[in-house]
């Protein structure tokens, strides 16, 4: 609906997650960041339901996922788990899905001061955390993931984008009828 969700882009994470863990089902993922206003992880959470993964939404109390999409997935049996504690939810998570706080979402610029940057991901904190873990981001990033995760063989935000191109290709060759 442009402004609640992005199918497109789920589809391309889910291509993304299948490359990376070889499976779609059976995770732990992390939401991490605006769950509000992020139609990413809106998308991806009901693809993530589908799938049998267990969710754990972390986000600052006034950026939660909203509670009619929270309702819907867990009436449709998926576990789901809501935090503030970034650190917890990671030491068990198999992949992190970054989203950034988009600051053209406040009305308020004091709002969106209050919240950005709660959550960092940086090397110092991938280190401590599940080992294998996969990051996630439908970029642009902000500042939620410190450049020195870039080089952590996890870090799949890169390849998750290039993936983008593919999936959006085939997608277009399948609306205009040439597959």
């Amino acid at each position: 609906d442009g402004t609640g969700q992005h199918p497109t882009q789920a589809l391309l994470d889910l291509y993304t997650i299948r490359k990376e863990k070889g499976v779609l089902g059976g995770h732990t993922i992390t939401f991490l960041g605006d769950l509000k206003n992020g139609r990413t992880v809106h998308s991806l959470g009901y693809f993530m339901a589908l799938c049998k993964n267990k969710m754990i939404f972390v986000s600052p109390k006034s950026l939660k996922m909203p509670t009619e999409i929270t309702a819907d997935l867990r009436s449709r049996g998926a576990e789901i788990e809501e935090t503030e504690d970034v650190k917890k939810a990671l030491s068990v998570s198999d992949i992190v899905y970054v989203t950034r706080v988009q600051r053209e979402r406040f009305e308020n610029p004091e709002d969106y001061e209050k919240v950005k940057g709660v959550y960092v991901i940086n090397r110092a904190m991938i280190e401590k955390v599940k080992k294998g873990i996969t990051i996630l981001h439908p970029l642009p990033r902000v500042d939620e993931i410190s450049t020195d995760v870039d080089d952590y063989k996890g870090a799949a935000y890169f390849r998750q984008a290039h993936n983008g191109l593919y999936v959006r290709m085939a997608l277009l060759s399948l609306v205009s009828g040439r597959v």
